[in-house]
């Protein structure tokens, strides 16, 4: 007799289907990105991404008690400063907005993962990721402001530092720097495969980092070019990376499976602003069913071989996992 091999026995009931399912996105899983900024009593939501605002400290220590009792565990700090200038020195000021952020978490949840973004696009005048000499955005000099930020912020009670630059030989610089300076057990999550991407747009609002002139071309990564991930991260490992990166999402799962495959670090990948804000329009115009779409893509990049999601979903996954496991 023939044998029949028949798939479809392994679909025929939720309770089969869950048994034998490969992949889960657990709420260990997500890292939250929060938005801090000066003064008092803000929550100031940014228009491009609904439900995202930017937060005051006071407003932040609300806003923190919602995620911790979600059961989030882990969110990483952008800062938007009130004053920017041509060296981004509230990037590594002591009492700059994310330093406090930092503190502030630590004293009111001292289990929070708290990771810094470290970068200095949020705190110069001219928006880019690095020092400048005319048009030209200089690597080396840039190395030495960005480990000085990664330093106040592990001082500041950082357990990961997440340089987001793309500037070359950062992360050994970097991991130097800390090391001498007794910060030995603070993680490095390299932002190793970050490509020049349009779905960054409404970030770039939210972090006020625009690029006054030109674009961010010579120091992130052609969209085009699929083998240089491999330098990136290869590079970013011999220096010292702990956790690696791979930013954009969605569009970038092949790169993500590339890098799982031939590396064997814990990966990250960053669901960036423009994945969310087109979830999010989709959703409000009744286009998607919000929350199945959101889950099957966040299973896509853990099944494509992410360890962790940095998601602006993370509250509302969450809750829906929860209400799962009821």
């Amino acid at each position: 007799m023939e044998l029949i091999r028949r798939p479809r026995r392994l679909r025929q009931s939720p309770q089969i289907r869950n048994m034998v399912h490969e992949v889960d996105v657990r709420t260990d899983d997500l890292i939250y990105p929060v938005f801090v900024t000066e003064g008092e009593k803000v929550k100031s939501p940014i228009a491009s991404m609904p439900g995202i605002y930017h937060y005051s400290l006071d407003q932040l220590a609300v806003h923190l008690k919602e995620v911790w009792e979600k059961g989030v565990r882990a969110v990483i700090f952008f800062g938007v400063p009130d004053h920017k200038d041509a060296c981004g020195s509230g990037a590594y000021d002591p009492d700059g907005i994310v330093q406090r952020a930092l503190r502030l978490t630590k004293s009111l949840y001292p289990d929070m993962i708290c990771i810094a973004d470290i970068c200095l696009c949020e705190y110069t005048d001219h928006g880019h990721c690095g020092m400048i000499r005319g048009n030209e955005i200089l690597n080396d000099e840039t190395l030495k402001l960005l480990s000085k930020a990664a330093l106040s912020c592990a001082k500041a009670g950082a357990d990961v530092v997440a340089p987001s630059d793309m500037m070359d030989g950062r992360i050994g610089h970097m991991r130097q720097v800390l090391d001498a300076e007794g910060c030995q057990n603070t993680l490095i999550m390299a932002y190793s495969v970050k490509y020049a991407s349009s779905f960054y747009g409404p970030f770039r609002e939210a972090a006020d980092s625009a690029p006054a002139f030109g674009d961010r071309k010579t120091y992130q990564m052609d969209y085009r070019n699929c083998r240089e991930a491999l330098i990136e991260t290869e590079l970013d490992i011999m220096e010292g990376a702990d956790i690696i990166m791979v930013k954009p999402a969605l569009a970038y799962l092949d790169i993500v499976r590339m890098i799982h495959d031939n590396f064997d670090l814990p990966l990250c990948t960053y669901s960036v602003s423009g994945e969310y804000a087109m979830m999010k329009a989709a959703a409000a115009n009744g286009w998607i069913d919000e929350r199945r779409v959101v889950m099957e893509s966040m299973t896509a990049m853990k099944r494509a071989g992410a360890k962790m999601i940095i998601t602006y979903y993370a509250p509302q996954i969450a809750d829906w996992i929860r209400e799962e496991n009821k």
